[in-house]
């Protein structure tokens, strides 16, 4: 049997800036989806947490997409681990 040896996390504060640099990208108001309970705040940690062990990012993925985007409208790359979200974050109601 061999031992898996677990991959190391990203920063937290780092991926704590790309998740908020996504949203507004996506056009995603998080303090406003927390104060409408769209998003709590295990949500949020869960996607920070998530982007922390992202492939994409370890690559630089991430912060070179976000590099070509403007706040708001952008519609996020399946390569993200939170797309799913901040797909359903701007569904209307």
């Amino acid at each position: 049997m061999t031992a898996h040896t677990p991959k190391p996390l990203g920063d937290p504060i780092s991926h704590y800036w790309l998740a908020v640099s996504m949203a507004k990208a996506a056009g995603v108001d998080l303090v406003a989806a927390m104060d409408e309970g769209k998003l709590t705040q295990q949500d949020w940690a869960g996607m920070v947490q998530r982007c922390r062990g992202c492939d994409w990012e370890r690559d630089g993925g991430c912060s070179r997409w976000l590099s070509f985007q403007e706040d708001g409208g952008a519609v996020v790359p399946g390569s993200c681990v939170n797309q799913a979200t901040f797909r359903e974050l701007t569904l209307p109601e």
